[in-house]
């Protein structure tokens, strides 16, 4: 038998050893971990939704009498595991994003694996943001085209890819994320589009960490684009569970009959697809004002960093410090815990070797004079 306990000792001995941080309550911005009430700087919950409790009470009473609300669909689509509401809630997103239609999937990397592997099969072609998710990796390694990876946001790299192989192919996909996960910086959709028209290929993008965050309409960053496929997350901003990719009526029929990650998986629960077009309908005028305080704070962090020697390439409210050294940047994150700061370092293989990072993920209802704390903290330790 393989001995797998010795790949572990391996990853123990560089730091790389991964354990599932033992949180026992989350509220607001905060977390309370080993005891202790500590400032959330580790969480996709930009707009500080899923831990409202007004916001869930409301919820609750609302439709506590609703037959719809299951806690479980007990089946997948295309069985019995779906109703009205799964089809009101595609509906009002293919409207939000302007699309023709959207399908729900039960995560975003469901979503990015099933929309990838489906459209894209043996002979085809696909260009990648160097940075993209692992699901987009995942999703083209299972597609079985072939694949190129161009430089970070180097869209002239892109254009020479795309002249030596896009003729060589019969489909071609380019696709980029729009706000990137670990770095916070922020894609030219529009340049994008120019080069998907210039050289006759599908352009895909990944909103997951915009969609209701730094977007203007919870319509993602590539509104008025002209953008085939996009892919974005309710677990993030919107504070809810599952995924959605918007695009054609044929691109989304192509998927329902042939994207595996959505044919044979259990559909998410009627309670999480009603408090997500709960959220959407009934709360966009809440969802704003958290917006435009994320926002705010955003900027001032930026206005912060850059008054400093803390130089970032983020334009957003994910904001990263790379430290490189796999040990250091585990200790300063355990001494911003004992200073009230939950920091989760961020390792190889989640970034490339040598930049391991503190990612400060802003959320709305911090205050900025502790996030400059923070920031103050990390500046004197690297």
């Amino acid at each position: 038998m393989y001995d797998y306990q010795n790949e572990l000792d391996k990853l123990k001995e560089t730091d790389s050893y991964r354990r599932i941080p033992e949180i026992t309550e989350k509220k607001e911005e905060y977390v309370i971990f080993d005891g202790k009430k500590l400032l959330n700087f580790s969480s996709n919950d930009y707009l500080n939704l899923s831990t409202n409790e007004d916001l869930a009470k409301e919820f609750i009473t609302e439709f506590e009498q609703n037959p719809e609300l299951q806690f479980s669909s007990a089946s997948a689509r295309l069985l019995s595991g779906t109703g009205r509401i799964y089809g009101d809630l595609e509906k009002l997103l293919a409207e939000l994003f302007g699309k023709e239609s959207a399908l729900i999937f039960n995560t975003g990397y469901q979503c990015n694996l099933g929309v990838i592997s489906t459209l894209m099969s043996k002979g085809d072609v696909i260009f990648s943001d160097k940075l993209n998710h692992a699901s987009i990796i995942d999703g083209m390694k299972l597609s079985g085209a072939e694949f190129h990876r161009y430089k970070h946001l180097d869209y002239e790299h892109l254009e020479e890819l795309l002249k030596k192989y896009r003729n060589d192919h019969k489909k071609a996909l380019i696709i980029s994320e729009s706000v990137f996960s670990m770095d916070g910086d922020v894609a030219d959709i529009a340049k994008l589009v120019e080069l998907k028209n210039k050289y006759d290929t599908l352009l895909m993008i990944d909103d997951a960490h915009a969609f209701c965050s730094v977007d203007d309409n919870c319509a993602g960053m590539s509104e008025g684009l002209d953008v085939d496929i996009v892919t974005a997350t309710f677990g993030k901003a919107l504070g809810s569970f599952g995924a959605v990719a918007v695009s054609s009526k044929t691109i989304i029929n192509f998927l329902i009959n042939k994207a595996r990650s959505f044919i044979f998986s259990t559909s998410i629960p009627p309670i999480n697809i009603a408090w997500t077009k709960w959220l959407l309908t009934k709360k966009r005028d809440f969802i704003n004002t958290q917006k435009h305080k994320l926002a705010r704070l955003t900027i001032a962090v930026h206005k912060y960093m850059s008054s400093t020697d803390m130089k970032t390439v983020s334009e957003s409210q994910i904001i990263p410090v790379v430290i490189g050294d796999d040990t250091k940047t585990v200790e300063v994150a355990e001494q911003l815990r004992k200073l009230g700061f939950f920091v989760l370092p961020i390792r190889p293989p989640t970034v490339p070797p040598n930049t391991s990072r503190l990612r400060l993920s802003l959320t709305a209802n911090m205050e900025f004079e502790s996030v400059r704390t923070l920031l103050d903290y990390v500046r004197n330790e690297i």
